[in-house]
């Protein structure tokens, strides 16, 4: 009789532990993060990659075709405003800017002449009209005398006319020299020449694009130009704060402030509408070590908050859930009302608190509201 209540009870034992055996919550493995308070910035960046770009860069050529006679620079030259960066052969202009010169000394020689000679023939003039009041000359004389002053006075006058018609022809044959020159409209750096001397230059033709003589750049202004998605791009407005990253540098750059905006959306793909958005650096040491041309992205800062309740963006699933985390390891879903968002951070204004345990693995197989689940050491 007792072996036989032994043999119940070890069957009952047995039953029980294969029932919670089947029966015991099976766990997951989850990360997990409390939920703090800090600072929450909500940002718009860029759609596509940016550009840096130079505040100024000219693509420089002669204002007149002829023969590469001097380079005065080689790439990577540092240059000042107004500096000669190259010549044209221009003897020619020259001689004739030269031949001015003189034309202008020697008409200058004649009107002298021809001035003393008026001003002798004004004072005989004069004289005679002195004479005619006593009779001494007559009518026909004076009227010779003042006839011939007049007409030597128009020459003195014609005479000066000559040389300013000269000074001008001189202003134009030293614009024609000017126009073999080619300056540095401003403080720059030359990033490439495409001539070589004795090559044959022309400008470019109206509306037929050509390589520049000289490419000249002003890297002490640079900014960022990159396209935000239409539906972003009324958000900001200019003077706003924004940082930029670059795929050549780790660090972020913050001194940057959004500088200008487009005022027309770019249909450079069907369903793809942008704004063209730039960001100028302004911190010096930020920009020292780049270089036109580098890919980078921009983040505008639209609001921040110092001390607000946050959640990780990769912990919110659709219409703004969470899972919370109990205690016993159970998986419980929580809505929340967000404020501030960013692709990292999103602001909670109500429906969690301070110290909610958040699941981070939200796209892991059986990670759902009811599982139960434990911490991944």
């Amino acid at each position: 009789m007792g072996s036989k209540k032994l043999i119940v009870i070890i069957c009952l034992t047995a039953i029980a532990a294969i029932f919670f055996f089947v029966k015991r919550p099976k766990f997951v493995d989850v990360e997990t993060v409390r939920i703090e308070k800090g600072e929450v910035r909500e940002t718009v960046s860029n759609t596509r990659v940016g550009t840096v770009k130079a505040c100024r860069r000219a693509f420089l050529a002669p204002a007149a075709g002829g023969q590469v006679a001097e380079l005065h620079v080689r790439e990577g030259d540092s240059v000042k405003q107004d500096q000669l960066l190259m010549e044209v052969w221009n003897k020619d202009l020259k001689a004739q800017a030269k031949l001015q010169e003189f034309q202008i000394m020697a008409n200058q020689a004649t009107a002298e002449q021809v001035c003393l000679l008026a001003a002798v023939a004004e004072r005989e003039a004069r004289r005679s009209s002195l004479q005619k009041k006593y009779d001494i000359v007559s009518e026909e004389v004076l009227d010779t005398k003042e006839t011939d002053a007049r007409a030597k006075r128009a020459s003195c006058n014609a005479s000066r006319k000559t040389i300013a018609v000269s000074e001008a022809n001189l202003d134009a044959a030293q614009a024609a020299v000017e126009r073999t020159f080619v300056f540095a409209p401003f403080d720059g750096r030359v990033a490439e020449i495409n001539v070589e001397l004795g090559e044959y230059v022309t400008p470019s033709p109206p509306g037929i694009a050509t390589l520049p003589a000289i490419d000249l750049l002003d890297v002490s202004c640079l900014y960022v130009s990159a396209p935000i998605d239409e539906v972003d791009a009324p958000k900001i407005r200019t003077g706003m704060s924004a940082c930029v990253s670059l795929d050549a540098f780790t660090e972020k750059r913050c001194s940057g402030t959004v500088s200008r905006i487009a005022p027309y959306v770019q249909e450079k793909e069907k369903q793809a509408r942008t704004v063209e958005v730039e960001v100028k650096l302004t911190d010096p040491n930020e920009i020292k070590d780049l270089l036109p041309g580098y890919s980078a992205d921009i983040e505008v800062l639209l609001a921040s908050k110092q001390e607000a309740l946050k959640v990780p963006a990769e912990a919110v699933l659709e219409n703004n859930r969470v899972l919370l985390m109990q205690a016993d390891g159970l998986l419980v879903e929580r809505k929340f009302k967000p404020g501030l968002a960013n692709w990292n951070t999103i602001e909670v204004l109500e429906g969690l608190n301070v110290g909610d345990k958040v699941v981070l693995s939200v796209g892991r197989e059986g990670v759902v509201a009811g599982a139960y689940a434990r911490e991944q050491k």
